[in-house]
């Protein structure tokens, strides 16, 4: 399985996310320690980040992480305050940029770790339903792919909780007509730049991959006053990542299944998520 990350604070460089810490998301693509069926994630690498215009820019690569030298490069010059950044295992596509997360539309960056079940067999049905003034912008073969396409036909843009629900629900009819009854699992990171939104889920009978959002910083400046990091980010700074990458006992929470989450300025939600 795939291993991402999201971030939404102070700004800072990339690379203090991406490289500095003692399992950072570049050290979990050569050995992931909560993904133990594929410890390895050397399919691909991303990174999608807001700067000064309201379309994130995106810098895609089928490089394995740790063995790009550009990806080195660009985290230590890009500065930003919102970020999603991707270590790919594929699930049976190709190894192509085009498949690499995260994926944009207009504002929106989307990623996912998981697999729709049965993907051969339901491919058509689900890329027949994209809207068509959508289908044309899917440049990729995976699955996440047009999960993020199905979802935007549902109304992404206006309820991404909503959407993201109704994208699910029609997941598992689908797979269903197709004899498939553990249809998706996935965890996912959606962002419009000023909001990043996290889901986790699974069918019933599957199990949905690790997440994890990071402990409140006034809470993490109390429980580690030593930390110079914790001093220095605003109180509004927090991450969702697949697996935590330093080992401070209190700094990470897990992300129930059947969850949805909303990080934004104030008050963080977290919520029951059900398909529609």
């Amino acid at each position: 399985m795939c291993r991402w990350l999201a971030y939404s604070g102070s700004p800072l460089p990339i690379e203090e996310v991406l490289f500095k810490p003692a399992h950072s998301l570049v050290i979990q693509s050569l050995h992931a320690r909560q993904a133990v069926a594929t410890p390895t994630n050397g399919d691909g690498i991303g990174i999608g980040w807001y700067s000064r215009g309201a379309e994130p820019r995106l810098y895609r690569s089928t490089n394995p992480a740790w063995n790009d030298k550009n990806l080195r490069e660009i985290a230590a010059e890009v500065e930003s305050s919102m970020f999603l950044a991707h270590v790919r295992s594929s699930t049976g596509g190709a190894v192509q940029q085009t498949n690499c997360h995260p994926f944009r539309f207009g504002k929106w960056l989307f990623m996912h770790n998981g697999e729709i079940h049965g993907w051969l067999q339901v491919k058509r049905d689900l890329a027949m339903s994209v809207a068509p003034t959508l289908y044309t912008s899917i440049e990729g073969t995976t699955d996440s792919e047009l999960m993020f396409y199905l979802a935007l036909t549902f109304g992404l843009e206006k309820d991404p909780p909503g959407a993201v629900a109704k994208m699910v629900g029609f997941v598992e009819k689908v797979g269903r007509t197709h004899g498939i009854e553990k249809a998706i699992q996935m965890t996912l990171a959606i962002s419009d730049g000023v909001r990043i939104w996290f889901f986790r889920y699974a069918s019933p009978g599957c199990t949905a991959g690790t997440l994890f959002f990071s402990t409140g910083i006034r809470e993490l400046r109390k429980l580690y006053p030593d930390v110079p990091r914790f001093q220095q980010v605003s109180d509004e700074t927090r991450m969702v990542v697949s697996e935590p990458f330093v080992d401070l006992p209190g700094a990470w929470q897990e992300v129930p299944e059947s969850t949805w989450g909303v990080i934004q300025e104030g008050e963080d939600e977290v919520n029951v998520f059900e398909p529609a």
